[in-house]
């Protein structure tokens, strides 16, 4: 166990506020201590003598030695009570109370003075404004809920009480078991991370699940849920999905990959499995807490009714999961044990009137076969058909053969029984066969999180004095924001442009365009123009004789577009084949919970229509790279399809790379595009550029 070990094993526990007034959160908490707690409870108020029939202490100086402190007092004395708190050597403590940065400017105050203590004290502070914890080992209620957990495997955590109460009153009656139980409040000093880190360490502790409204940290979150999910199983509800990443987003990346997109690639990337609703979460949870992991994806389904059948089967298509093809000795010897009426394929449909023996032969030849991972079992109630009986032969079956089995007996009181007798042996049943497989799919995803490898980025020789001198001209600007005047900015990192300038007058714009090979390519320069193609502000196969009355007429074109728009004058650049070429993107947006979010997809006019993207939170190494140009529905295009020439696909994945190391190096780069990267056989350049800088980051 880790640093947060006491806090889940104290053996005295004290109520600092505790009453016996009736209806009052301090005597709840109390009740609840002191109803099955194998430690001792102390009741800590000055008002008082005795707390329902113990000796009350009126501060923590003067009572017994205590491990766990739970603060129950009013708002405006929370901060005195931490105070003799830590002055008394506690090092643990849960704040219920409220009223602290969730209630406005006078609360926030507040929370910022008991981070001050805590962060002076080094104490391991849940909450404030939290509904308590709980450690079913030790039989300790440490919350003002109604209901105690049951004891089992799974370790809970939850920014809402209220959800963990809801839960808890559910989990009751479907048998679901807990470890330890905590309500995360305002996250002061403890957040997800921590609990996440200590559970990892918990050898008692089979599967880590929560319910989030926001992670902290994400960067240190997903770090250390890389590290937890080697062993433990990690499970999320995510929710307040909100656009706040992309507020006031100037780039295409801003507008594509916001918030909610930052924290389903932040949780993939961690090895989180995420949960879209409490039924899955559970589902998954009661599989990855009993079962383990398949070695293979092939699914055999049993089943004594061919429409629940079906439907198992149309579950497994829609997974990750695939039906397992039987080989020849398996269906001789499903066809030698079955009736002749019986479906010896996958689904093996054992008919209607199959009995507890015929259920057991199928699923003993089903998972004997070397092309099947795991099984479900499909039954209906028949008359013939004991399910007490039936689960005791899956229980029989499943450890002969160390597969996961998952069973869905359905119906309602008949199958209460046989639930419990394999919820003992650690088989999960669910009255729908889809969630059913859902609890397989959770199981093949996890396995194959724990055997993903993550590379560690490559450190690029690059100039950052340069770059940084170039990233500082947002200062000597009007607004934040830099374009193509700042493609050195690339260059500096190592990401190919093509030969060009910027000029402010149309004879250096000709004599430019006279040391470039060909036609030019002209562009209007202006931290106020951000869409150039929609205004006429580009010029493609510009001759040089051409170059004087181009500029003149692309600056014209601008200023009647925008008259008070910043003019910075016109880029001349080498011209790219675009034929043999595809045009993509490469972009960041940073985050406020994950920092860096990078994307790359198809790129050009239609980014923002075709939205085919791929995103990951920086810093990556080449194979998360790789992984973002893989993803892309238009990667066919990239290797070459239909008789196209295939693109420098390695110059795209190095470019990802460089730009992870760029704004890793530059937090103060809010937003990013280079848009468009071609890609074509002969390598990749960086066509056009604009960021956003946070100037007060420099």
């Amino acid at each position: 166990m880790g640093r947060l070990s006491a806090l889940f094993d104290p053996e005295t526990v004290a109520v600092v506020g505790a009453t016996d007034r009736e209806g009052a959160v301090g005597r709840a908490i109390f009740e609840n201590l002191r109803g099955e707690f194998q430690g001792e409870v102390v009741p800590i108020n000055p008002s008082r003598d005795e707390v329902l029939g113990l000796e009350c202490y009126p501060d923590v100086s003067s009572a017994p030695p205590i491990d766990l402190a739970v603060v129950v007092v009013p708002p405006d004395i929370v901060i005195e009570a931490i105070r003799d708190i830590a002055d008394g050597g506690i090092q643990n403590v849960v704040v219920i109370t409220a009223g602290f940065s969730e209630t406005g400017g006078e609360g926030a105050e507040r929370e910022r003075r008991l981070r001050e203590i805590a962060d002076e004290y080094d104490l391991n502070v849940v909450g404030p404004n939290s509904l308590g914890i709980m450690s079913t080992p030790i039989d300790m209620n440490a919350t003002f809920g109604p209901e105690d957990a049951a004891e089992g495997s799974i370790s809970f955590m939850s920014q809402s009480g209220a959800f963990i109460t809801a839960v808890l009153d559910w989990a009751n009656e479907q048998g679901i078991g807990f470890q330890d139980v905590i309500s995360l409040g305002n996250k002061t000093v403890l957040d997800e991370t921590d609990f996440v880190r200590e559970w990892g360490d918990d050898p008692d502790t089979d599967v880590i699940i929560g319910y989030l409204e926001g992670i902290d940290d994400g960067d240190e979150f997903i770090e250390t849920a890389r590290g937890v999910t080697d062993d433990t199983p990690i499970v999320l509800v995510k929710a307040g999905r909100t656009d706040a990443g992309a507020q006031a987003a100037s780039s295409h990346t801003g507008a594509i990959a916001g918030s909610e997109r930052a924290y389903e690639t932040g949780l993939e990337q961690a090895g989180v499995i995420r949960a879209n609703s409490v039924q899955e979460l559970f589902d998954y949870a009661r599989a990855l807490s009993g079962l383990p992991a398949p070695d293979r994806d092939g699914v055999a389904v049993v089943t004594n009714a061919g429409g629940p059948g079906v439907l198992t089967t149309d579950a497994v298509g829609d997974s990750r999961l695939r039906m397992a093809d039987f080989t020849d000795g398996t269906i001789d010897a499903l066809t030698e044990a079955m009736p002749e009426e019986a479906n010896v394929y996958n689904p093996i449909d054992a008919i209607g009137d199959a009995d507890v023996e015929r259920f057991g032969e199928a699923l003993e030849i089903a998972l004997e076969d070397p092309n099947v991972g795991s099984a479900v079992v499909v039954s209906a109630p028949t008359a013939v058909l004991q399910y007490d009986e039936l689960a005791e032969t899956v229980i029989e079956k499943r450890e002969a053969h160390d597969k996961p089995v998952v069973t869905s007996l359905m119906g309602g009181q008949r199958a209460r029984a046989a639930e419990e007798v394999l919820r003992e042996f650690g088989i999960p049943n669910y009255f729908d066969p889809a969630r059913a497989v859902a609890g397989l799919d959770a199981l093949a995803r996890y396995r194959e999180i724990r055997e993903r490898t993550v590379d560690d980025p490559t450190a690029f020789d690059v100039d950052r004095e340069r770059a940084r001198e170039i990233v500082a001209r947002a200062t000597r600007r009007d607004d934040n924001r830099l374009g193509v005047e700042s493609m050195d900015l690339l260059e500096a990192y190592g990401i190919p442009t093509p030969a060009g300038e910027i000029v402010d007058d149309p004879d250096r714009g000709r004599e430019v365009a006279e040391g470039i090979e060909g036609d030019v390519v002209m562009k209007i320069v202006s931290p106020d123009i951000s869409h150039k193609s929609d205004i006429g502000g580009v010029k493609v196969g510009v001759a040089e004789e051409d170059v004087y009355d181009a500029y003149e007429d692309l600056v014209a074109r601008a200023r009647n577009y925008q008259p008070d728009a910043t003019i910075l004058g016109v880029q001349i650049q080498e011209m790219v084949d675009l034929e043999a070429a595809t045009e993509t993107i490469v972009g960041m947006n940073r985050d406020p919970q994950f920092g860096p979010l990078l994307l790359f997809g198809l790129g050009g006019i239609f980014v923002e229509i075709l939205e085919d993207t791929s995103v990951r939170v920086a810093p990556i190494g080449e194979d998360e790279a790789r992984g973002m140009v893989d993803e892309i529905r238009a990667a066919p295009l990239l290797r070459g399809a239909r008789g196209r020439e295939p693109a420098d696909i390695e110059g795209v994945v190095e470019t990802i790379q460089r730009l992870s190391q760029l704004v890793t190096d530059f937090p103060a780069i809010l937003e990013l595009d280079i848009n468009p990267l071609v890609a074509g056989p002969d390598g990749v350049q960086a066509i056009d550029l604009r960021l956003t800088v946070d100037t007060e980051e420099l």
